[in-house]
């Protein structure tokens, strides 16, 4: 299994920058994709940003040139840079981990961290 813990979020005005941090244990090394989501009240569960074992990044289109996700595989932490924040960006972001296993994959996540921006 894998356990995801996030932690970095908080209040912030608008304009300004946090960054997320995900770290991961149990069996890391069978860890591919590790991705970021959030989910605003009363909203679904949307993409933020994903990266490759290999380090290949896809972003959500909303969050290209503000948003940067980053992975330190040797200490299994992945970040979420986020810069020029918006009220909109408000929402609980969460984590995701996908890793293999013998029969296919699976996929964890994490409880969530709050990100609150403030106009």
């Amino acid at each position: 299994q894998v356990q995801l813990v996030e932690s970095g979020g908080g209040l912030v005005q608008a304009g300004g920058s946090l960054r997320l941090s995900c770290a991961a244990s149990g069996r890391t090394s069978s860890i591919n994709t590790m991705a970021w989501y959030r989910q605003a009240p009363g909203k679904q569960r949307d993409l933020v940003a994903s990266i490759g074992s290999g380090g290949s990044t896809n972003y959500a289109d909303s969050m290209k040139g503000r948003f940067t996700i980053s992975r330190d595989n040797a200490k299994n932490i992945v970040y979420l840079q986020m810069n020029s924040l918006k009220p909109e960006d408000t929402a609980v972001y969460y984590c995701k981990a996908s890793y293999s296993i013998a029969w296919g994959s699976l996929d964890a996540w994490g409880q969530g961290t709050q990100v609150t921006v403030s106009s």
